[in-house]
């Protein structure tokens, strides 16, 4: 792999990284109202109420856990997506996540609504990032323990 192409490809991994870890942070911040009471959930209460739409399948006192580990979910790898702590398992967890949500999603509302909201695409770029990942915020194309034709260029975490 050329300089040039190790660059556009940390470009492509931070980008990836910070849209991922930036929807995740988003999410939470509306459903706290951050970004106004009539926008999205704008609530806690609201967010609870769509959860249990989205898994209509499960009894009805799972909800306020299912709404309070996604947030705790949610913060805790946008927070590491964005600032590149354990970013392997970071993306890794980010990607399982997303299949969790768009399978529920599916179940509640149709295979149409997670595709139409990008959860699946979301969770693939959540995976890219992970195999194309060490953990360090940060790579050098001029690391020692980097493989000529290995599955990728960044130093192994």
């Amino acid at each position: 792999m050329s300089a040039r192409e190790f660059n556009v490809e940390r470009w492509a991994i931070l980008y990836a990284r910070i849209a991922l870890g930036a929807a995740f942070l988003s999410g939470i911040a509306d459903r706290f109202g951050l970004w106004g009471k009539t926008i999205g959930y704008g609530d806690f209460a609201h967010f609870v109420q769509y959860t249990a739409k989205v898994n209509s399948f499960m009894p009805a006192f799972t909800i306020p856990f299912l709404a309070w580990a996604a947030t705790v979910a949610e913060l805790v790898l946008g927070i590491a997506l964005i600032s590149g702590l354990w970013l392997r398992w970071a993306a890794l967890g980010s990607a399982l996540l997303l299949v969790l949500f768009g399978t529920a999603m599916g179940i509640s509302f149709g295979l149409k609504s997670p595709l139409d909201y990008s959860v699946f695409s979301a969770s693939a770029a959540a995976v890219l990032v992970a195999l194309r990942s060490s953990g360090s915020a940060s790579p050098s194309p001029h690391d020692s323990t980097r493989t000529r034709g290995g599955m990728d260029g960044f130093t192994r975490a």
